[in-house]
């Protein structure tokens, strides 16, 4: 399951990375190298990780973060470590008539035959750039253009809800404005067809449309936990 929270504003706050013991940190690089070769896709990148998340007066949410890389996440495999949690933006992107987008997740990704709305981890910023609300909604409009085909100015995209999983994961999300089902398929065939010509395989193998929860089921496959609160909280606020 994933709690649902909401606020007026939001507040990231930089604070000191993970430190490992030795011997976590050899656990870890051997679960890494064991999951490298099990998906060679996997790429060890920078990656933000949630350090803490507190309410600061009643309309305030403050996300602490830290620098990492993926290969910290290795660390799930290892039993009785203790692991920060991931922090990801994604994207609800309804139709015109009250439905919203979702894809699974292509074998050539980390989650492969994974259901969600379209998103990713949070990478931290370069240089003297912050992480704040700014680059959440670039990062997140990035994501959706980049797993769907449709480019949206980051402006068009407002926070709805920031999501609390039980499954280690802090995610940020977006509601984009509505478009018509056809445009959101054409985008997504042509996006597909242009990363086949150029020998890549697209993050989502596949979209569809949700008009409620009870919908969900018809999906094949595993669901990020997010998944059916998010629909149902967009249900109740965007759906026909």
């Amino acid at each position: 399951m994933a709690e649902l929270l909401e606020a007026g504003r939001l507040r990231l706050v930089e604070v000191a990375a993970p430190v490992l013991p030795p011997e976590a940190r050899t656990a870890m690089d051997r679960a890494w190298g064991d999951a490298v070769l099990a998906n060679p896709a996997l790429f060890d990148g920078p990656v933000a990780v949630c350090a803490g998340l507190s309410r600061q007066a009643p309309d305030t949410l403050v996300v602490s973060w830290s620098r990492t890389t993926y290969r910290y996440f290795a660390l799930r495999r290892v039993p009785g470590a203790t692991v920060l949690r991931s922090l990801f933006v994604s994207v609800v992107q309804p139709t015109e008539d009250g439905r919203v987008l979702v894809g699974r997740m292509s074998s050539a990704t980390a989650a492969p035959g994974r259901w969600q709305f379209p998103g990713g981890s949070v990478e931290p910023p370069t240089g003297d750039e912050p992480l704040d609300e700014h680059a959440l909604r670039r990062h997140a409009a990035v994501e959706l253009a980049e797993e769907t085909g449709v480019g949206l100015p980051p402006a068009d995209l407002s926070r709805c809800l920031v999501t609390y999983g039980e499954d280690g994961q802090v995610g940020v999300h977006y509601l984009a404005p509505p478009l018509p089902a056809p445009l959101l398929h054409e985008r997504f065939e042509a996006l597909v067809a242009a990363e086949t010509a150029r020998g890549r395989v697209p993050e989502f193998d596949r979209i569809a449309l949700v008009g409620s929860p009870a919908e969900l089921p018809d999906l094949t496959g595993p669901h990020v936990v997010y998944l059916e609160p998010v629909v149902r909280w967009t249900h109740r606020r965007v759906g026909s």
